[in-house]
């Protein structure tokens, strides 16, 4: 086991369980690219600011680049025994490039140094998933273009309510995703802080130009307090927040895709290659991506609950509690990054059924609300029209037929101010297409949406 680079102090060794149960770089191995480039950006400013002489800066550069390339290729895997991955690079360094490497550290602490990297890395993270919300936010759009006209019930306590289109139903998941893609541009922008320079909580006595490691590692802003800037992890806590968020959206659609793909609702059939089987029933086709989906989002939440917990009792600055960090946000990480692909998928892959989501939306009473809208306008208060749309729907329900099939002298029984021109009202096309209120599922109202929703990012 490699001695730590802190046991001056110290008489003893650690203990080996002890080490085992303090080391990261387990979990931790994943930021070395982070912590070159932060480490190369550093050495650039001790050099500039004389604080090392150019001849260290050129062998710290160079052996970090050899590093670097090792690491990309596989050629050096961090030992499992280190302490984690900033201590091991160090230590590789100064095995390669000798006293120079021993200065690397010069007015750098691990605190501020951990900081950093995470920070580059979740920076990273986020536009590789904000990559994926447009994904799956344009293939959603893209769907929704075709099926402008596509009638299917909406549902509100998993009861047909009223008539809208798949266009509109898709879209709401759209605005979800809008949110969601908000979310992570709203949390990046506060992440855009550069917390090097602050030590281990009190700063330094060298003359480190912070703004110079800022601009080469393309942060806005630096830290403005060293205590703030080491133990804070509201960062790690939005992202983590955020995509708990989207995990949220993405299970309830998921749910709506494993009913919808049910014999029970059948409005949609899955790719086979988005589907299982069973190992016992030979006829089973299983949406077990959607499920997958739905499952995993119970992990994502518990992170949040954990980076939360952690955070909430500590006092100021750094505590070793904060590791406990990096497992949760990289499991939230992971999760979504592979969720979204195999959601992607299973959505563009996915066959309509039109004709029975028509049949559903005709077979519901979805048009009960219209039929008693039309009343209204030929002057009955709308509490009258509700009961008299209710007892048609009721007379229908004993005759086991539809609005629409009733003869115009069985619904003149009910209200005499019912005419000819009832049909043309509660025609579901109509029903949807009279809905142009913005945010309604009229056909030009859902396609100006669409057309907003495309140029929004």
């Amino acid at each position: 086991m490699p001695l730590p680079l802190w046991t001056g102090r110290f008489r003893k060794g650690l203990d080996r369980q002890v080490n085992a149960y303090n080391a990261s770089i387990s979990f931790d191995a994943r930021l070395y690219r982070q912590d070159i480039l932060g480490s190369m950006a550093h050495t650039t400013m001790l050099a500039g600011q004389g604080i090392i002489s150019k001849e260290d800066e050129n062998a710290i550069r160079q052996g970090l680049h050899e590093i670097l390339d090792d690491m990309d290729g596989g050629r050096l895997v961090p030992d499992p025994d280190a302490e984690d991955i900033h201590m091991f690079i160090e230590a590789e360094l100064t095995r390669r490039v000798g006293d120079a490497g021993k200065r690397l550290h010069t007015g750098r602490s691990r605190n501020d140094q951990v900081a950093l990297d995470l920070r580059l890395y979740l920076r990273d993270v986020c536009l590789e998933i904000r990559e994926g919300y447009l994904a799956l936010y344009q293939t959603l759009i893209s769907i929704a273009r075709q099926h402008l006209h596509t009638i299917m019930p909406g549902y509100t306590h998993l009861q047909r309510a009223q008539p809208v289109t798949l266009a509109h139903h898709l879209m709401a998941y759209v605005e979800m995703l809008a949110r969601d893609i908000g979310r992570l541009d709203d949390m990046t922008r506060r992440m855009d802080v550069m917390p090097l320079g602050s030590g281990a909580l009190a700063g330094t006595t060298y003359p480190l130009d912070r703004e110079q490691v800022a601009g080469i590692l393309g942060f806005s802003a630096i830290s403005l307090n060293s205590m703030d800037a080491v133990s804070d992890r509201d960062f790690v806590i939005e992202l983590a927040a955020a995509l708990a968020l989207f995990m949220v959206h993405a299970s309830r659609l998921c749910e709506e895709l494993i009913l919808w793909s049910s014999q029970e609702y059948a409005f949609i059939e899955l790719d086979d290659a988005y589907s299982t089987g069973s190992s016992i029933m030979p006829q089973k086709k299983n949406p077990d991506v959607a499920e997958l989906t739905r499952g995993k989002s119970g992990r994502v939440f518990g992170n949040l609950m954990t980076l939360l917990t952690m955070m909430k009792g500590l006092p100021l600055a750094y505590n070793k509690d904060m590791q406990e960090d990096k497992e949760a946000i990289f499991d939230s990480v992971d999760t979504v990054r592979l969720c979204l692909p195999a959601l992607t998928g299973l959505i563009e892959s996915m066959k309509i059924n039109t004709n029975r989501m028509a049949e559903a939306a005709a077979g519901g009473f979805t048009n009960a609300t219209d039929l008693a809208d039309y009343l209204v306008l030929k002057g009955v208060p709308f509490r009258n029209a509700h009961e008299v749309s209710g007892q048609l729907v009721r007379f229908c329900l004993d005759r086991q037929c539809a609005l629409q099939d009733l003869t115009l002298d069985e619904m003149k029984a009910y209200s005499r101010f019912i005419e000819e021109d009832v049909y043309e009202a509660i025609r579901l096309e109509n029903c949807v297409g009279r809905r142009r209120l913005p945010g309604g599922p009229a056909p030009e109202t859902v396609l100006a949406a669409l057309d907003q929703a495309s140029a929004r990012f």
